[in-house]
């Protein structure tokens, strides 16, 4: 273990590939196993029954697959499951899963995550997504990929955010966040579409209209939540780049931002 720092705690039945790096003073259970190219800085606890993927960065003082701060967790084997090349910043705070939701938190790819982040108990994060300095997750939620938190944001448990979506610094999310929308305040209200961050990713011009188009839909035309969910699926139709808003309007949650 020559890339292991002798003042680091490395419990006996941790699996670590043979090239992760591991800072002086972090401490790593029994139950975790760390995949190759991981870079652990100094300070850091990983804890539970935690599988980290390949490339990832963690950051000093960061906690990950500590137990969930629920009164309901009784000591149940449930875990914390990592992808790859993640950026885990300073103070960062993942815990794991409980019985009464899906057992595991799971964080996908190439997401970052940046200091005093908070993925509470049972959440799902897709990949490259971003969470500004102290963006919070209460428990059970959802974010898909591409989707931006910006700093001291709060989002409720349960609640949804599709994908590349983006909420604005200070929003205290309540509801659900459609994807490609942009949101802010407190409590959060739809602000248009996410144009910028679309384009920089390569949308094409027609897409970026679709996505705009569906939005009057939803949220300027006076419509119900069910006669907007069929003009969007209809338009979905012609322009799949909507396939993703149409499904997660038709999948139940705590009902969408309006």
């Amino acid at each position: 273990m020559e890339h292991v720092h002798p003042t680091a705690l490395v419990a006996a039945g941790a699996r670590l590939a043979p090239d992760v790096r591991v800072g002086a003073f972090s401490v790593i259970g029994p139950e975790v196993e760390v995949g190759s190219g991981t870079i652990i800085a100094s300070h850091v606890v990983i804890a539970g029954r935690t599988h980290i993927g390949p490339g990832n960065r963690i950051f000093q003082f960061a906690s990950v697959g500590e137990i969930p701060q629920d009164r309901k967790y009784g000591g149940e084997p449930t875990a914390t499951l990592i992808g790859a090349n993640n950026v885990i910043r300073e103070y960062v705070t993942i815990h794991a899963g409980t019985v009464q939701d899906r057992g595991t938190t799971t964080i996908g790819d190439r997401n970052l995550l940046l200091a005093y982040t908070h993925i509470a108990h049972d959440c799902v994060i897709g990949d490259d997504t971003t969470f500004s300095n102290n963006a919070q997750l209460a428990g059970h939620i959802v974010v898909g990929d591409y989707a931006v938190l910006g700093g001291f944001v709060g989002v409720h448990q349960f609640c949804r955010i599709g994908m590349h979506a983006m909420i604005a610094a200070g929003s205290i999310v309540r509801q659900d966040v459609p994807p490609f929308v942009t949101v802010s305040g407190y409590p959060a209200r739809p602000h248009g579409t996410n144009s910028e961050g679309l384009r920089r990713r390569g949308f094409a011009a027609s897409d970026i209209a679709a996505i705009r188009q569906a939005y009057k839909t939803l949220y300027r035309q006076q419509l119900s939540l069910d006669e907007a969910r069929k003009a969007i699926a209809a338009a979905a139709a012609k322009a799949p780049v909507l396939s993703a808003l149409s499904e997660f309007l038709e999948t139940p949650g705590r009902g969408i931002i309006r």
